[in-house]
């Protein structure tokens, strides 16, 4: 089985990013591919709150570029960050005043004007073509820990398809309804939680699931467990149908993890360990 080794939210975390993928034996030291017939998965939130997202697209861009030649593969989802960044700069030339309230809803999410002002139209079309939904070894691969995925389409070409069309829409409303489902969280923590990932699992395939969006520190508490979290790690639940892998890298000093998955769950994590910032 190909190895298959996904990353949680990045959000501008560049240097943390580099030292995990470099300590995982899938970049060497210049930042190229070394990785050979893996395949790496970015589960989005490449943006916002941490100063190099701009840094952190194009590394994933390039090594994308770069993993087929040795047999791997980069798969790299959108993430509701990137929407919103999508959103700010298509709007705020035909809204200068931000009366939509595009650019202050990303500004006030983290959004970084050193990110606006170094984008340019290959980043941005690169963006616009990320897929919501993918498949690896099994795996459902996600950004958001919600269902709202269902609202898109009942497989999962049919959501990415819609994705890529809301990123090409002209109507604010249909932004702002996006960007409002697109935030939902927490999905499977309530008592139905199995049931709830097992119907997406069912809709768009897979054995398992794997997302981001959610930071493992929050999920946490909101599950109640009694771990210790000084070292996040990632966290399988919902009856193990479900691993959460926002490590929360951008709120902490140095840090962060990335996991090998296998078919039957984690198998590997890569950490730099550091301290916990707020959420």
């Amino acid at each position: 089985m190909t190895p298959l080794w996904v990353v949680g939210d990045v959000h501008g975390a560049y240097d943390s990013l580099r030292a995990l993928l470099l300590t995982a034996g899938l970049i060497d030291a210049e930042g190229d591919w070394h990785g050979g017939p893996s395949h790496l998965v970015f589960l989005g939130d490449y943006l916002d709150r941490g100063p190099r997202g701009l840094d952190v697209i194009r590394l994933v861009r390039h090594l994308e570029g770069q993993a087929p030649g040795a047999g791997g593969r980069v798969t790299a989802l959108i993430g509701n960050h990137e929407v919103m960044f999508l959103a700010a700069q298509q709007f705020r030339a035909r809204d200068p005043g931000d009366s939509l309230g595009f650019l202050d809803y990303w500004r006030s999410n983290g959004g970084q004007d050193t990110d606006a002002a170094q984008v340019q139209i290959t980043d941005l079309d690169w963006i616009r073509a990320r897929p919501a939904l993918a498949h690896a070894n099994g795996w459902l691969l996600m950004h958001a820990d919600s269902p709202f995925y269902r609202r898109l389409g009942r497989d999962m070409d049919a959501v990415n398809r819609s994705v890529r069309s809301l990123l090409h829409n002209e109507d604010p409303k249909v932004w702002s309804s996006f960007l409002n489902h697109f935030a939902d969280r927490f999905a499977f923590t309530f008592n139905d939680a199995p049931a709830v990932a097992g119907n997406l699992l069912s809709t768009y395939g897979g054995t398992h699931l794997v997302h981001g969006h959610t930071p493992v520190y929050v999920l946490h508490d909101e599950l109640m467990l009694d771990t210790d979290m000084d070292d996040p790690q990632p966290i399988t639940y919902a009856d193990g149908l479900c691993v959460a892998m926002d490590s929360g890298m951008a709120y902490r000093d140095g840090a962060g993890f990335i996991a090998r998955l296998d078919d039957q769950g984690v198998a590997e994590i890569v950490s730099l360990g550091g301290d916990l910032g707020d959420f």
